[in-house]
């Protein structure tokens, strides 16, 4: 039993079947499950308990209604038991699509499948981009993690805000960040390296206290 070719067969079959709601789905495909578990049998008994619990169906009525109907539309063939000992009987029909156009379909659905995981990819993408700081704390923050002075920081956010967030004036800025990644690569590195060694309260340094003022 091919049950890619099954599992396509049935959700075209749902698509196209205006009379089924959510309940008469959640509980076929519970029944594919047990079907699957029992390796695809041509027939197999099922507990009504454990079917709707894992369908999500809470009330006897609606399971039984949803069952007969499923049987009456040519989904399954339901065979009960009046036996409490003896579970209700199940028969997977052959919901009958050929092999060609089960390969379309799933062709389709891939290509589709990858061109939303793609648009949403872009979307997590832009969504990270974050195209303005939202203070200058955020931005001394981000200068301080690359191990660059908070002096640094101020100059690059002053700069940017003095001429409202735009490279050379004219280009709006789309990801800040990315701007003060460039900023820190044109920067002389001695720049930096003189920012971290300046102590102007000379704390660094080893006095003497015995010698006078």
């Amino acid at each position: 039993m091919n049950y890619i070719k099954h599992l396509n067969a049935c959700f075209q079959k749902f698509h196209d079947d205006s009379r089924l709601n959510p309940t008469h789905i959640s509980l076929y495909m519970a029944l594919f499950h047990f079907w699957n578990i029992y390796k695809f049998p041509e027939s197999f008994y099922i507990n009504r308990q454990e079917v709707m619990k894992l369908s999500k169906i809470g009330s006897k009525a609606t399971y039984h209604r949803c069952i007969t109907h499923l049987n009456d539309w040519k989904f399954i063939k339901y065979m009960p038991s009046h036996n409490p000992y003896k579970g209700s009987q199940i028969k997977m029909l052959n919901l009958g699509t050929t092999s060609k156009q089960v390969i379309n379909e799933f062709k389709t659905s891939v290509e589709q499948a990858l061109v939303s995981n793609t648009n949403s990819t872009k979307q997590i993408e832009n969504y990270n981009k974050q195209e303005l700081p939202k203070n200058k704390i955020e931005v001394i923050n981000f200068f301080i993690d690359k191990k660059w002075p908070k002096l640094e920081a101020e100059k690059f956010y002053n700069h940017y805000q003095s001429i409202g967030w735009k490279i050379g004036g004219k280009i709006k800025i789309v990801d800040w960040q990315a701007s003060a990644s460039n900023w820190i690569l044109k920067t002389p590195k001695h720049i930096n390296q003189l920012s971290q060694n300046k102590d102007n309260l000379k704390t660094s340094k080893i006095k003497n206290y015995d010698q006078p003022l």
